[in-house]
């Protein structure tokens, strides 16, 4: 490590050895662990509430009213449905926004409901992102309680679509729907878009020693081949769209991403055809790709669209019939982003967990809500919530509280380091923002920035 970059660790380690040692601080750290069981509580209050994609209003209408009763400013639902509400600071600190994610990826109709076994807390959605949502509020809770006046302003919040199709629609919506990579208009950079989070955390189910400070992009596709179909024995030789579907797919498997920056593809779901006896009118899949770079997702992205349209070439090749046709539908684009390890919010999280006990892990890239501020240069990091959990997106996904009030007070002690304390320490995030107005406005036509 450069001596630079160790004066840099070093000091931010000092820093947060003060926050840590101050008398409001250890005695808020003391109330977060008395607190653990409220916590649980409102973990499986919210879980209980059915939120599938697209369907997160009335978990959202809850964690509202939580703000509400937390005395935050300015709580709203905002167009897509994230909640927010703002904790305000004395001035002239930056704004720093803290949130985990509504949706889960279960169904309408799936049974909710938490059960009790040998210590342990069973739910669909329990842990993913049950935990999160009840760290938000235990970090706004133990605030208020603390009466600690803050240099910056603190965003708590929720969003929605953070899972699978709804393809981080909600936090795309709190930077204003727009990337670095995809503009609305030609000569604005992302400042024109956020001009008011100077840093962003979001909490998932995990351990708290492990910090997520790069993005894994994404590119979802839905591929569907039409023809005109028929009979299997009498119009033999017509073009199949599910033989086309099976050439597309063993295309695809025939790619090699690299392994380093990781990479990947994947086939997740096919459907078609009406009998044994037909040939097909119509095959579907959904076509998952990933990487940690941006220009090997791409690279990777055309190579797989040539694939498929290789296959509906191959299907009609020689043949004197209608011919099949390819309709290649985007359904999803995550970006993907990288940031220094050595950024201040990144040294703050390993820092906080040094001083509560922890050995800080830098965790390899993942695909959150903090994919898109990332992609911004917006400092961002995904934080753990505390406890052991498990089966992720099953049915059998648990989470195990035992220690779960670690993660709150780790996220409560990166909070405070970002943003400051008035008349103790100067806050680590950059204000990149102080020219701008401070209203926050969530009308019909109004994004939050």
């Amino acid at each position: 490590m450069a001596d630079g970059v160790c004066a840099v660790s070093d000091r931010i380690q000092e820093i947060m050895e003060q926050v840590s040692a101050h008398s409001d601080v250890r005695r808020s750290l003391a109330w977060i662990h008395a607190d653990v069981e409220r916590t649980i509580e409102e973990q499986i209050e919210l879980t209980e509430i059915a939120a599938p994609s697209f369907q997160e209003a009335l978990r959202g209408e809850r964690f509202k009213e939580k703000l509400e009763a937390l005395f935050l400013e300015d709580v709203c639902i905002d167009p897509v449905g994230n909640v927010t509400g703002i904790r305000r600071g004395v001035g002239d600190g930056p704004t720093l926004l803290i949130c985990a994610h509504l949706d889960t990826v279960f169904p309408a109709g799936t049974d909710v409901s938490v059960k009790r076994r040998e210590g342990r807390l069973f739910a669909p959605g329990i842990a993913d992102d049950g935990r999160g949502l009840a760290t938000v509020l235990g970090l706004a809770r133990a605030l208020q309680e603390s009466g600690i006046k803050t240099r910056g302003d603190i965003l708590f919040g929720a969003t929605v679509g953070e899972e699978g199709l709804g393809d981080l629609r909600g936090v795309k919506a709190l930077f204003g729907g727009h990337t670095q990579a995809e503009p609305a208009q030609a000569g604005l950079t992302s400042a024109d878009y956020v001009p008011r989070i100077d840093g962003f955390i979001s909490i998932e189910p995990g351990s708290p020693s492990r910090t997520t400070y790069l993005a894994t992009g994404s590119r979802r596709y839905r591929i569907t081949f039409h023809g005109q179909g028929g009979h299997s024995f009498g119009d033999f030789g017509t073009p199949s769209a599910i033989h086309a579907l099976g050439r597309a797919i063993a295309n695809i498997a025939d790619l090699r991403p690299p392994r380093d920056p990781k990479t990947t593809f994947n086939v997740g779901e096919i459907s078609g055809g009406t009998s044994v006896n037909t040939i097909a009118q119509r095959a579907s899949m959904l076509l998952d790709l990933r990487s940690n770079s941006l220009a090997e997702l791409s690279a990777l992205e055309e190579q797989a669209l040539c694939a498929v349209r290789a296959a509906c070439d191959e299907e009609n090749r020689g043949v004197d019939r209608p011919k099949l046709r390819v309709e290649i539908e985007k359904i999803g684009d995550r970006p993907a982003g990288e940031q220094s390890p050595d950024a201040p919010i990144v040294r703050a999280s390993l820092a906080a967990a040094r001083v509560l006990g922890l050995e800080p892990v830098l965790d390899q890239a993942q695909s959150t809500d903090a994919n898109v501020p990332i992609q911004l240069g917006i400092p961002s990091v995904t934080l753990g919530g505390g406890g052991d959990c498990g089966g992720m997106h099953t049915l059998e996904e648990f989470f195990d509280p035992r220690g779960s009030h670690v993660g709150v007070q780790h996220a409560f002690l990166t909070m405070l380091a970002l943003v400051g304390v008035r008349d103790a320490w100067e806050p680590l995030l950059e204000n990149r923002s102080a020219s701008q107005s401070r209203s926050l406005n969530c009308g019909a036509d109004e994004t939050l920035v």
